[in-house]
This record gives structure tokens, C-alpha cells and sequence, in this order.
């Protein structure tokens, strides 16, 4: 199956992607001990998959989220008859649990289940054992163990778990897997149609807070039930994705591990759900920021994990061949120690924000970002590895620089706007210094465009945010001449690349797919320039990309005409609420972040 070929189902705290086929190839568990993400399940007859469908390999199927919630409902139709398979994760309370249940719809359907389990990404094979309550099977391996209840009889063949049974109009068959440490007493029983109830109630409850209205209401909708389902609960983290090594190029090495959550979304990702309705999720995630990056300056991540872990070591899975052979595997994220100055903007940009809507109050956040700035203001003249943590050289990225310019500045209003003390002419000295430098080095005049990095003639499409960051207006003629050159030179089918990938810039192999999120940030601009025709036109082009169910991922391939990358993606939802929000709302992120106002 391609990567849009699956729908996202979780509890806010665990996922799982199920696959148009019937079958779930991805089960993403946090380990109760670490908050650390581990899979179960990765999708072939080796590595684990749980797979129920109806026998009929010819069965027609179409399948939806149940209206304003995470509920997944396939339709499957054959000659003699018609069954759905609901598939949910129960909101959790002390256990993770992972339901499906088969109705009979009309006729009769037979029915085959095959589950394989491995924990450890499919390396360990666990002892199961027959429970003496109903058919029911035990798997143990090391510290995890995974419970399967099942209505029908389970047959044991070859490290895999089989049943054939047939489903008749009215028939209702729950299957629930639940997981939980081996060292602990066996999870209890759940009663599946009041799990279905109350996690109905629940999605439709969330999702009625939202405020916005409106022909984009739908996808604004969906995207947001999809940012809470990737928000770790116990501690407000939003993950990025809850896959890893999704490759941004079928066959290619590209593939990185997503399951942690990225200070650099930490500003668009707070007024999204803001402006979404969500207050309790915005002030949980500017609490894990804050939290995650206390401590000394000098050892801020661009990443940690979901409680803020910082050890994030990279490490190759050798015996897994990738999805569509795109290898290597990787677990850990070795980007989680490069040097990367956008994100000291991202923090103090965030916080100021937080702090404006009353979600950062007291002195203890203001001593980090005051911290944060005595820090920055020793470094902002180094290269980093920039916005897109390239692995090959470091060089001074002119995103990174206008960043450190965000950082000065946000630290300069909350002083001007909030009443807090710091060395407000110094800082002002330092901003308009990094301004000089940025317009000096990092715009070409011999190209009329600002570059990816001093001294060079790449684009990037984080110049794209240069006056959404406040750094200049809108109208700037640099500004409205290099989003030309972005359009022009950075555009596939329309569609916008991070930038032109070549192994100089990344000491890897070049090639992967347009960057959703950029596309949306192309839309944003053109709208704030004045362009509401061809911004209404892009955003409405990108809505057509998402899956049948209203998911992206990272990237896209417009030649294919598939998904590529880790896969469902924060930063293009967010991406695209936001710009939701700014083509049809008055408050519009773009210019709560900038103070810059539209054309």
C-alpha cells in the first residue's frame, strides 16, 4: 500500500495506522516507564501486522472517520452480503487498549483474522499462552506484554494467530488488544460498546469547541482532532509524526524518525489551536516547552522526546528493509544535537505569545528567555545547521539569522508590552544588528532575492516567512521579489520544495518530494501581499491532497502523485489550519505572529 493508503487511529497517547486493506501495520505504544515510543507492529508477515478483513480478496470497500471523531468505520462489500469494521483506541484512563469491532450489515460475510505480534520493531517474537477466560491469548517478550480478547475461537500456526468466522446481519464481534508492562498484573477487560460510546462522546465533545465556521470548517476540523491524537496527554508534547523512516524519497536513505516533538513548531502550533478553540491544549504545550527546555541555555535541543527527554541517540534497525525498501531504518534522531539558531526564536517567539494570551504568566518563564537571549547573544554569529538540520556542513543560514533577530525582538516587547525588566537598549543594539547583517548577507542583489545561506544563490523556501516573522513587511520589495524567485525557481506543478537537495548541502544522495507545509506558507504569502485569487487557488489545490480521510503527510510526490514521509504530519496540518484561518478569519495568524497586516 502507498502511505496515503492509511487512516490514524489513537487515544492520546498511543497510535495506530490501519490500512485501507484491513490491517494494521503500525501500532505506536509509549512505554509506560519512559514515555519513550515504541512500535509493535511494522506491517509484514516477519516484522507484525493485525489483519481483519472479509475473505473475499474481490470485496468493494470504502471507509471514513465517523463525523467529529478519531473513529474509523470500513465498509466492506461482497456478493452475499455487507460488514464494517470499526476500529478505535478507547480515550485512556490506565491502560492502552486497541478495539475492532465487525457488524453485520446485510447478508452474510465470511471473515478471516490474522494477527502477528513482535515488539521490540519486530525483532523479538513473544511466548504467547491460551488464557483460561474465553478465547483470549497472552503475549509476553521481556518488558511488554499485549492481551488479545476475541469472540471466536484463535488458532496458533507459525508464530501467527488465525480465525475464520462468519458475520450475519445484527452480529456484533469485538476484538480488543490490549498492552501493558509484563511485570505488572494483567490489564482488566474492557467492555467495547461502552468504550465505543464514550470515545464518541468524547472526539464530538472536543471537536465541538472549535470555533471556526465556514466552507474550510471540515478540513480545519479534521486536522485539528489529528494534532490532539498526536499530543502526548500525560504531558501536553505534540509529536511531529507517529512514524518513523516513512522515506521523503521511495528507495532513498532520507528516512528519519519523527515520534518526538520539535521546539521549531512550537509558535505556529500554539495559534493554531488557539485560534482552533483549544486553549487547554495550547497552554499543556507551552507548559512542555517550557519545561523541556529548562536548564542551561547552551544545551537547548531542537527536539526532545514526549516528557522532554533529551537522549534521542540514532540507531539503524538492519533487519527491517524500510517501507518500499527505502532503508535504513532509524530509531533516535542524531539531528536532536546540531547546533540550529531558528529555535531560540521559536522559543522566546512562542513564549511571548503564550504570555499575550495569558498562558505563560510569572517570573520563571522570564528568567529562561532572559537566560535564553545572554546565550544567544554569544552565539547568533555562527553557523548551524539551519531549519532543515542538513548533515553536511555548517553554514550561516539566513532563516537561522532572522531567528535570532525574532528572539531579540520578542525579548524587546516583553519588556515594552508586558512590563518585564531586562537589558532592553543592549538587546535593542543586538537586533538591529543581526537586521543589518541579514539584508547585507543574506540578500543577493545580482539575483534580487534573499538566499539560503550568506554567500550563496540557493533559494529556501523559509524565506517565505521573512516578513511572517515581523523581520520586514510585506510590501518590501526584497520580500515581494524573492517570493517571485520561490515561485519561479522552488515550485513543482505549483507546488513548493524546501530546496534544491544536492550531497554538497546535505552529504546525502539529493531528491525527495514537494514540502506540503511550504505550500502552505506560499498560499499565506500571497494572500498577505494581496494575491487572494491565487492564494484561494493553492490552498484549495493542497486540500485536494489530502487522503480519503483528510490526512498528509510530510511530502508529496507530484509526479507519482503520492505521499512521501512521515506520515500523518503535524507541521503540515498545522500548516494548513492556520492558513485556513488566515484566508477566511480576522484573526489571522500570520499577522498575530508578525504585527504585519495584509494588503
Amino acid at each position: 500500500m502507498k502511505i496515503e493508503d492509511y487512516a490514524l487511529i489513537g487515544d492520546c497517547q498511543s497510535a495506530a495506522l490501519v490500512g485501507r486493506n484491513g490491517s494494521i501495520d503500525w501500532l505506536c505504544w509509549p512505554r509506560f516507564d519512559s514515555g519513550a515510543c515504541f512500535a509493535a507492529l511494522l506491517g509484514t508477515r516477519e516484522n507484525g501486522r493485525w489483519r481483519i478483513a472479509p475473505l473475499d480478496a474481490n470485496a468493494r470497500t470504502r471507509r471514513a472517520y465517523r463525523d467529529g471523531t478519531l473513529i474509523l468505520e470500513t465498509e466492506w462489500e461482497t456478493r452475499d452480503g455487507a460488514v464494517s469494521v470499526i476500529d478505535f483506541m478507547p480515550v485512556r484512563t490506565r491502560q492502552a487498549d486497541l478495539v475492532r469491532v465487525v457488524i453485520g450489515r446485510r447478508g452474510h460475510v465470511a471473515m478471516d483474522m490474522e494477527l502477528l505480534l513482535r515488539f521490540d520493531y519486530g525483532a523479538s517474537i513473544p511466548w504467547v499462552t491460551r488464557l483460561p477466560q474465553g478465547n483470549a491469548i497472552c503475549a509476553i517478550a521481556g518488558p511488554d506484554m499485549a492481551i488479545l480478547r476475541s469472540p471466536v475461537p484463535l488458532e496458533g500456526r507459525a508464530f501467527a494467530h488465525t480465525a475464520r468466522f462468519e458475520v450475519r446481519k445484527g452480529d456484533q464481534l469485538p476484538f480488543v488488544l490490549t498492552y501493558g508492562p509484563s511485570h505488572l498484573e494483567m490489564p482488566a477487560k474492557i467492555q467495547p460498546r461502552a468504550a465505543l460510546t464514550q470515545t464518541e462522546n468524547f472526539w464530538r465533545e472536543w471537536c465541538e469547541r472549535c470555533p471556526v465556521q465556514g466552507e474550510w470548517q471540515e478540513p480545519v476540523r479534521r486536522s485539528l482532532i489529528t494534532l490532539k491524537a498526536l499530543t502526548y496527554a500525560p504531558t501536553g508534547g505534540i509529536v511531529a509524526a507517529p512514524t518513523t523512516s516513512l522515506p521523503e524519497k521511495l528507495g532513498g536513505v532520507r528516512n528519519w524518525d519523527y515520534r518526538y516533538c520539535w521546539l521549531r513548531d512550537a509558535t505556529l502550533t500554539l495559534l493554531a489551536l488557539m485560534n482552533g478553540g483549544y486553549r487547554d491544549e495550547a497552554e499543556g504545550w507551552s507548559n512542555w516547552l517550557l519545561r523541556a527546555v529548562a536548564g542551561s541555555p547552551a544545551q537547548t535541543q531542537i527536539m526532545y522526546g514526549l516528557a522532554g527527554e533529551r537522549r534521542l541517540s540514532e540507531q539503524t534497525l538492519a533487519w527491517l528493509p524500510g517501507f518500499a525498501n527505502s532503508a535504513p531504518v532509524r530509531i533516535g534522531n542524531a539531528a536532536s544535537n546540531q547546533l540550529q539558531l531558528d529555535v531560540y526564536g521559536e522559543v522566546m517567539d512562542a513564549l511571548y505569545h503564550a504570555r499575550k494570551i495569558g498562558l505563560a504568566a510569572g517570573d520563571a518563564a522570564w528568567k529562561v528567555q532572559c537566560a535564553m537571549l545572554e546565550h544567544l547573544e554569544t552565539i547568533w554569529r555562527e553557523p548551524d545547521a539551519g531549519l532543515w538540520e542538513v548533515r553536511g556542513p555548517p553554514r550561516h543560514f539566513t532563516h537561522s539569522k532572522i531567528m535570532c533577530w525574532v528572539a531579540f525582538d520578542r525579548g524587546i516587547k516583553g519588556v515594552e508590552e508586558h512590563g518585564l525588566t531586562g537589558p532592553v537598549d543592549r538587546w535593542r543594539e543586538i537586533r538591529d544588528a543581526i537586521h543589518a547583517d541579514v539584508c547585507e548577507r543574506g540578500y543577493a542583489k545580482t539575483r534580487a532575492s534573499f538566499v539560503q545561506s550568506y554567500g550563496s544563490d540557493d533559494l529556501d523556501a523559509s524565506l517565505l516567512l521573512v516578513s511572517g516573522t515581523g523581520f520586514l513587511p510585506w510590501d518590501d520589495a526584497r520580500v515581494v521579489s524573492t517570493i517571485e524567485a520561490i515561485r519561479r525557481e522552488l515550485t513543482v506543478d505549483g507546488l513548493v520544495m524546501r530546496y534544491r537537495t544536492h550531497s554538497s548541502l546535505d552529504a546525502l544522495p539529493p531528491g525527495e518530494g514537494v514540502f506540503l507545509a511550504c505550500s502552505f506558507w506560499l498560499a499565506d504569502a500571497l494572500y498577505m501581499q494581496g494575491q487572494r485569487n491565487e492564494a484561494r487557488a493553492l490552498f484549495e489545490k493542497l486540500l485536494t491532497l489530502r487522503n480519503d480521510v483528510g490526512l498528509l503527510a510530510e511530502e508529496y510526490d507530484p509526479v507519482a502523485r503520492s505521499h512521501l514521509g512521515n506520515f500523518p504530519q503535524a507541521f503540515s496540518l498545522v500548516a494548513l489550519v492556520n492558513t485556513a484561518i488566515n484566508l477566511s478569519q480576522p484573526n489571522k495568524p500570520m499577522e498575530q505572529r508578525a504585527g504585519n497586516k495584509a494588503a
